[in-house]
């Protein structure tokens, strides 16, 4: 379900089966999976990729070089972050082209959940059933089956045996 006049979605966007997509999102050069949704003011850069059945709230932002496995949720207004050192212009003062940077990558495991406004620092990787409070801002790798919440988002405590 596509509701294209509200929404940007490049030609070369692959979609799975059975993706819901709502008004307001930017979409170019992903790769989202089966059964997954999008909700309004989301966007996906190039590079990205998202796997199936993940649920992705509105206001969140997801820049190239994040992976997002199977089964995820991300809450509303998550930003995701992929260079260390941005600037807009080189030492020049020339504006950067992708040529002048490096895109570092961050994973999320499966069945990961993200709370609304979390940033997500690039290079990291969020284990899989971890659990990531609002507002946390994660600088680090956060461990399998754990909760994590603050700035930086520190471990609070690990999920039971299911």
């Amino acid at each position: 379900m596509v509701n294209a006049e509200f929404a940007r979605i490049a030609p070369d966007v692959k979609l799975g089966q059975g993706v819901k997509i709502f008004a307001f999102v930017n979409l170019y050069g992903c790769e989202i999976g089966d059964e997954s949704k999008i909700g309004t003011f989301v966007e996906i850069q190039k590079g990205a990729k998202i796997g199936n059945r993940v649920k992705i709230s509105s206001h969140t932002f997801i820049c190239e070089g994040v992976t997002i496995q199977d089964e995820v949720f991300i809450g509303h207004g998550v930003m995701f972050i992929n260079d260390k050192y941005p600037r807009a212009a080189t030492s020049i003062g020339q504006l950067q082209t992708e040529a002048d940077w490096i895109c570092v990558p961050t994973l999320i495991g499966r069945g990961a959940s993200i709370g609304s406004n979390a940033t997500i620092l690039c290079g990291v990787t969020i284990g899989q059933q971890a659990i990531v409070g609002a507002g946390s801002v994660v600088t680090r790798d956060v461990p399998p089956r754990s909760i994590v919440a603050g700035n930086p988002a520190r471990v609070i405590r690990m999920l039971e045996a299911e």
